[in-house]
């Protein structure tokens, strides 16, 4: 709607800058023509063309207050996309984050069993109390 408002008023204004013009209209052999020039031949009629209203000048400010509505609303929708873009960067450095500790814990935890499978007999409790550790971090931090 308001840009068919904005293109009216546009045409207005330059309908204003418009003279009045003399239009001929030429019939030859019952065919109707609608020129500027003299009609040539056949029966001719002369339309005069009235001169374009005066511009409103209340349109003019209407335009300037749409203009800077618009501009305020595409100010206002930079703003939340380029918000909604710091939003997506930190999730995903959140994301990242979480990856990077759960492939830390993943590890200690495949050390830790590496550990009890080559643990001497009498160090075994030792290594598998270590292990089941490891394994509860991993379970609390990245739930499968």
């Amino acid at each position: 709607m308001t840009t068919l408002r904005a293109s009216l008023l546009v045409w207005l204004f330059a309908a204003g800058a418009c003279h009045a013009q003399t239009i001929n209209k030429c019939t030859v052999d019952g065919k109707v023509t609608y020129t500027e020039q003299p009609c040539q031949g056949g029966a001719a009629s002369v339309i005069a063309v009235p001169d374009a209203p005066p511009p409103n000048p209340a349109a003019s400010a209407e335009l300037q207050r749409m203009q800077h509505q618009a501009n305020a609303l595409q100010r206002e929708r930079h703003q939340r996309e380029a918000q909604d873009e710091r939003a997506q960067q930190q999730a995903a450095r959140a994301a990242q984050q979480r990856n990077k500790q759960c492939a830390q814990l993943r590890l200690q935890k495949k050390w830790a069993d590496d550990e009890v499978r080559g643990a001497l007999a009498q160090s075994a409790g030792r290594a598998k109390i270590k292990a089941q550790r490891a394994a509860d971090k991993l379970a609390l931090a990245c739930p499968a």
